[in-house]
């Protein structure tokens, strides 16, 4: 038998070690599970920021425009494999369905009564882990080349706006005062002045794990295949190395989510968004701030573990094999926008981004299974949303209503 306050949490990004950690703290027994070690995936290779602007959802009518012009430049963030193409259909056609404009105007609106709480909610995890040091209040920088693009992008920072995301409207000179070290090729730029950045991603995840484990906490290096279940209930996890008795479950394997869901009964369009990085030891950049390319959809910021590129979104199955094409081609782009720059001897890196076509994760209690959770599919916002998604997922394992209306999180919206 197991002990009524154990929760087995199944994957290890920042999203399932900030629920574990949250759930630990408030007297649950937790066991992760995860065959890779903690906080490797995406959670490892993001550019460690806390997007607390980013209520714009990814799927708008301009996005739709520029789709077209995205596919065929190389050097655009978008990418599909076409032969994955009849497999992500289904997904392309909820993803156009997201971009209407009332859609985007409702998705937005939700996204934006998250992301006000993100912070807050993160820092009892923070403080437990004794880990201030790493946020440092730096903003985000959008920077634009041309009129056209900054034009472009003026309805998503309006947007932005409206749901109370404090914007400065940059012109050249300021653009060189606030980053001496852009190129002066920057006519136009957004800077969003309450963003957090992290001196590193994964040391954060590493601080929590820490304090995870060091009361109690458990993590099994094995992979769930699957679960038996009696009437509405899970009572076993299945994984590659045998069986376990369950009280509750919480699945948050990230972009490996959906079969697993499936066998829970619920069938959710997520689909793998696959982004790439480029990390740099002696850049020799003296970067201030984290800076967002608004012509080339891709963010460069300083962390402790080196200068890092990240961006692009390749379409694709989690398990076809990286294209590195993707992260050479940051490398460039990078020296376009820091001519100092020296990228020798850069490592690459591929990871998985958990994505639904709406924008919004799956927060929520099974509704066919009454002792399964779920907490995936934050897209590009699983570091931003980690703290808010693991109080959520307290409140609803503890038959709390949570501080905001998250029922437009749940699965049953597909």
């Amino acid at each position: 038998m197991t002990d009524g306050r154990s929760v087995h949490v199944i994957g290890a990004g920042i999203v399932g070690v900030a629920c574990a950690l949250r759930l630990q703290l408030n007297g649950y027994k937790v066991t992760l599970f995860d065959p890779n070690d903690p906080g490797s995936g995406c959670s490892y290779g993001n550019a460690g920021i806390f997007q607390i602007g980013a209520c714009v959802p990814v799927a708008t009518p301009g996005v739709i425009r520029q789709v077209p012009k995205m596919l065929m430049d190389r050097d655009q963030p978008l990418s599909i494999r076409w032969q994955y193409l009849p497999s992500l259909a289904p997904y392309l056609m909820r993803f156009l369905a997201a971009a209407t404009p009332s859609n985007v105007d409702r998705i937005s609106r939700i996204l934006a009564s998250i992301l006000d709480c993100a912070i807050d909610s993160f820092t009892p995890l923070i403080d437990a882990a004794n880990a201030q040091g790493m946020l440092n209040k730096t903003g985000e920088l959008y920077v634009y080349e041309t009129d056209q693009s900054f034009e472009s992008a003026k309805p998503a920072h309006e947007l932005r706006q409206s749901r109370g995301v404090n914007i400065e409207y940059l012109e050249a000179h300021q653009i060189r005062q606030l980053e001496p070290a852009l190129a002066p090729i920057f006519k136009h730029a957004a800077y969003l002045t309450d963003c957090i950045s992290l001196s590193d991603p994964y040391d954060l995840t590493k601080a929590l794990l820490a304090v995870f484990f060091q009361n109690g906490g458990i993590h099994l290096r094995e992979k769930v295949m699957g679960f038996e279940c009696e009437g509405q209930k899970v009572r076993q996890i299945i994984t590659n190395s045998g069986k376990h008795d369950c009280n509750r479950i919480l699945l948050a394997a990230g972009a490996w989510a959906k079969p697993l869901a499936k066998q829970l009964g619920a069938k959710i369009p997520l689909d793998t968004e696959r982004g790439y990085h480029v990390r740099i030891n002696d850049a020799d950049v003296d970067l201030r701030i984290p800076v967002i390319s608004g012509d080339y959809r891709f963010g460069v910021s300083n962390l402790s573990s080196g200068f890092r590129v990240a961006g692009t979104a390749e379409l694709a199955s989690p398990n076809a094999p990286p294209n590195y094409d993707r992260a050479d081609r940051l490398v460039g782009l990078a020296k376009r926008m820091f001519p100092n720059l020296n990228a020798d001897g850069y490592k690459r890196w591929m990871g998985c981004r958990p994505s639904t076509p709406d924008s919004l994760p799956v927060i929520c209690k099974s509704t066919e299974c009454e002792n399964a959770f779920f907490a995936f599919g934050h897209g590009h916002l699983g570091l931003t949303m980690a703290g808010i998604t693991s109080e959520f997922i307290l409140d609803l394992m503890e038959g709390n209503a949570p501080r905001i209306d998250i029922s437009g999180l749940h699965y049953r919206r597909f």
